[in-house]
């Protein structure tokens, strides 16, 4: 219904029919007001499609519990779905939601977790150090790649992050300067807050051919069912080569 009041009318609208739009944030909190379906939502950063099994797996859930906490994810916008077969997969909605659920975690209280097994502790580590974001890499490792980046005047912060012509030439030399290109064609640079680092990590464009390009070379190879990346060797002396990163920058300590 379209509403029109003339100036000066300030008499009350008491119909029923006549409504406004507002932000309705308390239902987007209310989504990830519960732990299970936060953890979802991190565990979903790493870009890809899960089952409702493996997100019950990653979430510490039963399936059924599991599949109450995707359909309200799912109507809330915040997941998208699809079938393949008898199976239903599901993956974050889209980029953006991606950066918003990257952004509440680095703006998040702390909490202390139990940490019961060696194998736990070595994998909050590898978390912290490199970790799928969605497209691009995440972590200590991507927050040092940045930094590194921005000392060598690749990167430029003057109106925001900027790929410098000294970053273009980088870009050709590294093999990716095709695939950093953005929607219009030029270097596309954003910024993700890191969430375990507090500090920025590059985005955008460039920083996903950044992070296919060490997959493709083995620098960087996935973890088992996680959003963790293992550096290797190979990796270890590119980031030296490319970016001369220091050694104690490329350990998880």
């Amino acid at each position: 219904m379209r509403v029109e009041v003339s100036a000066g009318d300030n008499r009350s609208v008491t119909s029923p029919d006549v409504h406004a739009e507002e932000p309705d944030l308390a239902s987007l909190g209310a989504l990830l007001a519960d732990r299970s379906r936060a953890a979802i939502c991190l565990a979903l950063l790493d870009g890809r499609a899960w089952t409702a099994s493996e997100v019950a797996r990653l979430a510490g859930v039963a399936p059924s519990t599991a599949t109450s906490h995707l359909n309200r994810l799912v109507a809330g916008g915040l997941l998208a779905q699809e079938r393949r077969g008898r199976h239903r997969h599901v993956r974050l909605a889209d980029p953006g939601i991606a950066e918003m659920i990257e952004a509440l975690a680095a703006r998040a209280p702390r909490r202390l977790v139990p940490v019961r097994s060696l194998t736990a502790a070595r994998r909050h580590r590898a978390v912290g150090f490199a970790r799928v974001c969605y497209d691009h890499l995440g972590g200590s490792l991507a927050v040092a790649m940045t930094d590194a980046m921005t000392a060598r005047g690749l990167l430029s912060w003057e109106s925001g992050p900027a790929l410098t012509a000294s970053g273009a030439a980088w870009l050709s030399g590294v093999g990716i300067a095709d695939r950093a290109a953005g929607a219009a064609g030029r270097p596309h640079v954003r910024t993700c807050l890191d969430w375990t680092e507090q500090r920025p990590h590059l985005a955008g464009a460039v920083a996903a051919a950044l992070f296919h390009r060490a997959l493709e070379a083995s620098w960087l190879v996935p973890g088992d069912g996680s959003r963790v990346v293992r550096l290797t060797d190979q990796g270890r002396e590119a980031f030296r080569r490319h970016l001369g990163l220091a050694d104690e920058v490329l350990t998880t300590g």
